[in-house]
Formats: structure tokens, C-alpha cells, sequence
């Protein structure tokens, strides 16, 4: 059974003292939640606070972004063994910001990819198409390419422990959101493309979430399709009583 798991992306937002504000309201909002696992993704900055505040607590938190290396010639870059000695468990790669704005390519998701396993990071892997890909009817090819590029050369038990974000570029940050039955259909594909390239076991096992302007009035009918085990969330993750109400989706 996989446990569900809903992270937010605070993109570029919060400074240290705003995330200690909305750590001290939303922690009482979420305690005692266990049905799905919670996750926040701060800018680099606020690592550390986050690293305090959630100290016994039942939120987890990562990364937006990572380098390949370890260390090295890469000013304004940040490493695997940065992220880990500042507590975190999950590291954003392959975002489609990160995609169109910054260039990245399959190929270079592919080395973070491995850099974070390597390092005991579990990556939250980024797919999506934008909205001429979707209405060319190229979503599945898009995705399928990403997937392939992405995860090529890493081994079923390591694709097992990552998870997958579906985030169709034209619903982020747009207020469109796919249907719960597009997104359900586009993350069944993703599932049925893992299954083809490391084995079904991991395919089975694997969290693929949907990401993609979900809010807490649309959240529970996306979590009840059967292949959809979480959400990226976004704009919605920024507040502390929207992204509380969110993640009691149930």
C-alpha cells in the first residue's frame, strides 16, 4: 500500500522569520495526521528553520534544486552533502522551472537523479507537458521522453524508493487544473512506462503525485483516483490554514 504524500513547493517565497511564522501556525493545523506523509520544499535559506521547527514532528522537508557534483567550481550551486547535512530527505529535480528557465535537460536531470540516490536523498521527479504538447496530442510522448531521459540507467529498487510528480506545465500557477480523469489517465500511463522500463514490482511501488494548481477544494476528488499517491502543491502550500486544509483532504 502506498502512503500518500503531499509537499509543497515554496518556490521562491519565505524568508527565514516568515517560516518560522508559518511553522508556529501550521504545525497544530496537521498534528496527529497520518494518512499521508508531509513534505516542505523551503527555498535554501529557510533549510534550517524548517530543520528546528519540524524536530519530533510529523513533517518532512527537502529541496527545490540540487547540482550533480558534490562539490566544486559552481558558484550559487548547492550539493547533495549540503542538502543532507542541513536534514533533508527529498530534493525537487526536473521542475519544469527549472526545464524552461534554466535549461535543463533530461540529461542533466538524469545525473542529479543518481547524484541524490547516491547520497541518500530521494528525488521528487518533475514530468509535464505544456499546453501545445497537449493539444497536439502529444502528452503521453512528452512524458514518455522525460520518463526515459530522467531514470535512464537507475536500477528498479532505487525507482521504487523516488517518487514522480505529473505537473502538466499549463496548469502551474494558472488556476487550470487537469480533471481528476486526465490526471488519473497521464499518471497511469507514467505507471505503466516505469513498469516497462524497470519491472512491475517497482512500478507498483513507486508514489507518482499530480502537481498543478490542486487547492483544498479540489485535492480529495485528485487523491481518489486509484493511481494518484499525492500532490505537489504550489501557491496553495503557502499559507498555513489552505495547505492544512489540503493535506485533511480526507
Amino acid at each position: 500500500m502506498r502512503q500518500p504524500i503531499i509537499a509543497g513547493n515554496w518556490k521562491m517565497h519565505k524568508t527565514g522569520p516568515e517560516t518560522q511564522e508559518f511553522m508556529t501556525q501550521f504545525l497544530p493545523l496537521v498534528a496527529g495526521v497520518e494518512h499521508c506523509e508531509i513534505v516542505l520544499c523551503p527555498p535554501y535559506t529557510a533549510l534550517s528553520v524548517i530543520a528546528a521547527a519540524s524536530q519530533g514532528t510529523n513533517i518532512a522537508f527537502g529541496a527545490q534544486n540540487m547540482h550533480w557534483e558534490l562539490q566544486g567550481a559552481f558558484t550559487g550551486e548547492v550539493s547533495a552533502g549540503m542538502l543532507k547535512a542541513a536534514g533533508c530527505k527529498y530534493v525537487i529535480l526536473g521542475h519544469s522551472e527549472r526545464r524552461e528557465y534554466f535549461g535543463e535537460s533530461d540529461a542533466v536531470v538524469n545525473r542529479k537523479v543518481k547524484t541524490a540516490l547516491a547520497n541518500a536523498l530521494l528525488p521528487i521527479l518533475c514530468v509535464g507537458e505544456k499546453l501545445e504538447h497537449r493539444e497536439a496530442g502529444s502528452t503521453q510522448q512528452v512524458v514518455k521522453g522525460q520518463l526515459l531521459g530522467s531514470l535512464a540507467g537507475i536500477a528498479a529498487v532505487d525507482v521504487s524508493k523516488m517518487v514522480l510528480a505529473y505537473e502538466p506545465i499549463w496548469a502551474i500557477g494558472t488556476g487550470r487544473t487537469a480533471t481528476s480523469s486526465d490526471a488519473e489517465e497521464v499518471i497511469a500511463f507514467i505507471r505503466a512506462e516505469v513498469g516497462a522500463l524497470v519491472g512491475s514490482a517497482a512500478a507498483e511501488a513507486v508514489r507518482i503525485q499530480y502537481g498543478g494548481s490542486v487547492k483544498p477544494d479540489n485535492a480529495a476528488e485528485l487523491m481518489a483516483m486509484p493511481n494518484i499517491d499525492g500532490a505537489l502543491v504550489g501557491g496553495a502550500s503557502l499559507e498555513p490554514a489552505s495547505f492544512a486544509k489540503l493535506v485533511r483532504y480526507k
